[in-house]
């Protein structure tokens, strides 16, 4: 045995006890003829007493520490003098009576501690380093209190948690599908799967009524803060249910996280918001609803109205009132056109309108408009002296609603209106059916092509299918979509009709999906279902930026992980094996 205890248990009732500790050096203090050790564990902090009078050579053992070298102490617990009132532990002290060096170690790349010294990509390549960190050990906790939570939520209301393959078919409808190459199978590959979804919808065929798996999911997108390749899912599925009946069961799941975790009690149903009014209000099918300055149309007030010729082309106008910002000078004012000027937002320009203390408008077009179109452009905004009105306008609305939600979020932030402990939830719901890909030249499913539609649109399939809504919805919590679903076809006849919708001759559906829609022949039930992003959910409640400090091993931004050094080249054995042979296009 090599404790007794761990660090971060012994308290001031223990004073007098006998233990064992082990752990890793966190600092060495030299005092004189004393020196103090701070011992660091999984569990917690325990300060270490050497006295040179006592035991010298002791006492010189522990000076010749490093730091995070691994020892086992064995002493006495003693109430400390000076106690540290930012430590559970900081009441006692062990006596050191005597010490073992376990295993020594080099001097580490970056500090051990909350505020490192050590970059994203240092850390990320000694990641088993940087999870010796206290405040990254925390989030790894709470993932783990999460994912306890939610199997005791679905355990009690009936599902079964059942396992998927790893290995599947290609079904490359959506992002890019990672294939894996098959030895015993020359010149085909399986494919990391996207996520269970056909499968789950098996499940249902199979009876399981409820299922729920926390599954790994793989997708080679582009990343972000909140992309990994390789995410995590808290997948479910449930049959004879509608639409309310998924939505009240997970926002149950959503709430009882919040009580357990946070100790956040949220009573009030989540808002249901169609998805056309979040793209209106807020240009985003994700809204950030802790504050508003929501958009607000202008064509009526601006188009034809002047002489600015910028508004009297545009298919769309629309606005946001900062409020208090009318006081913003001008180099303010350039930094926010820039911010929306640059490549990732992409729009030509910004105009602004500060309504005054007297109650006039002054407008970067002044020369335009008059007074009164300036005033009847403030009452429509309902702005109010010291606020600031910030407009935009394009030929493609769409395109202008997501720059305009850009801007929005950049003045949430810098007016502190995006508090990471405030959180405002809602359900996006009666979102399009399908949406017109420029690059395939069809329709593509907005979601995927097993997404039932709304039964009201259904006869819309014929006539007008780019107008059918579809029986989805997200749940978004700040912003972040932490969840999605909808209910499914089981229909063989719908389901076939869809696939002609996008574009799949019947052999190809066939070929991808035959299984499916044999499996269908055989009796489906109406099912549905939900899968949230565990990471998103983490990294929300632990106030993070990015995902990749809720995951124990992440992938830097171009994909790859630092640490291993993956992914890397095969040797030619390894291709030879597999059938494979390596032409990279220049």
């Amino acid at each position: 045995m090599y404790r007794t205890n761990t660090c971060g248990e012994l308290r001031l009732s223990d004073a007098g006890k006998d233990v064992m500790l082990a752990g890793w050096v966190q600092r060495v203090r030299k005092m004189g003829g004393m020196a103090f050790v701070d011992l660091r564990d999984r569990y917690g902090i325990t300060q270490l007493v050497f006295n040179e009078e006592i035991n010298h050579a002791l006492c010189e053992q522990a000076n010749n520490l490093g730091r995070e070298d691994v020892i086992q102490v064995k002493g006495k617990v003693n109430e400390r003098e000076c106690k540290n009132q930012h430590l559970p532990t900081g009441e006692i002290e062990i006596v050191v009576n005597e010490l073992n060096v376990l295993n020594s170690s080099e001097v580490p790349p970056f500090t051990i501690e909350d505020h490192t010294d050590g970059g994203d990509d240092l850390r990320m390549k000694y990641r088993y380093l940087d999870l010796r960190r206290g405040c990254v050990r925390k989030n790894l906790e709470l993932r783990h209190q999460m994912t306890m939570e939610v199997r005791r939520y679905l355990d009690s209301k009936g599902f079964l948690e059942i396992e998927t393959p790893m290995l599947i078919g290609s079904t490359p409808e959506g992002a890019r599908d990672f294939v894996v190459p098959s030895r015993m199978n020359p010149g085909q590959f399986y494919a990391l799967p996207q996520s269970p979804q056909t499968l789950k919808q098996l499940l249902m065929v199979a009876g399981m009524d409820r299922y729920f798996q926390i599954v790994k999911c793989f997708r080679d997108e582009d990343l972000r803060a909140d992309r990994q390749p390789e995410f995590t899912q808290i997948d479910c599925e449930m049959s004879f249910v509608e639409q309310d009946d998924v939505i009240e069961l997970f926002e149950g799941m959503a709430k009882h996280l919040f009580k357990t975790i946070r100790g956040v009690e949220l009573t009030e149903p989540f808002p249901r918001m169609p998805w056309s009014e979040a793209m209106r209000l807020y240009g985003s099918d994700k809204p950030d609803t802790r504050f508003g300055m929501e958009f607000v149309e202008l064509m009526d007030v601006l188009q034809g109205t002047g002489e600015f010729s910028v508004f009297n082309d545009a298919r769309y106008i629309g606005g946001i009132c900062a409020p208090g910002c009318a006081t913003y000078t001008r180099k303010q004012i350039d930094q926010l056109t820039d911010f929306v000027k640059r490549s990732q937002i992409g729009a030509k320009g910004l105009v602004y309108a500060r309504v005054q203390e007297d109650g006039s408008v002054k407008s970067s077009v002044d020369k335009f408009y008059t007074q009164e179109v300036l005033q009847r452009l403030k009452e429509t905004m309902q702005a109010h002296a010291g606020d600031l009105i910030l407009i935009m306008s394009g030929d493609d609305a769409m395109k202008t609603r997501k720059q305009l939600c850009e801007l929005r979020l950049e003045m949430g932030n810098r007016l502190g209106l995006r508090d990471k402990n405030k959180f405002s939830l809602l359900w996006v719901v009666d979102f399009p059916m399908f949406e017109w890909s420029e690059e395939e030249g069809r329709l593509m499913a907005m979601h995927h092509p097993f997404t039932h539609p709304k039964d009201e649109d259904i006869p819309l399939l014929d006539t007008h299918p780019e107008q059918v809504r579809a029986d989805a919805y997200d749940m978004v919590c700040n912003g972040v979509e932490v969840g999605g679903g909808s209910i499914r076809i089981h229909d063989p006849e719908l389901q076939d009709k869809m696939f002609k919708i996008l574009g799949f001759t019947e052999e190809r559906a066939q070929e991808q999906f035959g299984f499916l829609m044999n499996a269908f022949k055989y009796g489906a039930p109406p099912h549905g279902g939900l899968a949230y992003g565990l990471d998103r959910w983490v990294s929300l409640f632990a106030g993070l930026d990015s995902i990749r400090d809720c995951i124990a091993f992440p992938k830097n931004n171009k994909g790859r992980d630092v640490m291993l050094d993956a992914p890397a080249a095969l040797d030619q054995k390894q291709l030879d094996e597999l059938n494979l042979s390596i032409d990279i296009k220049e």
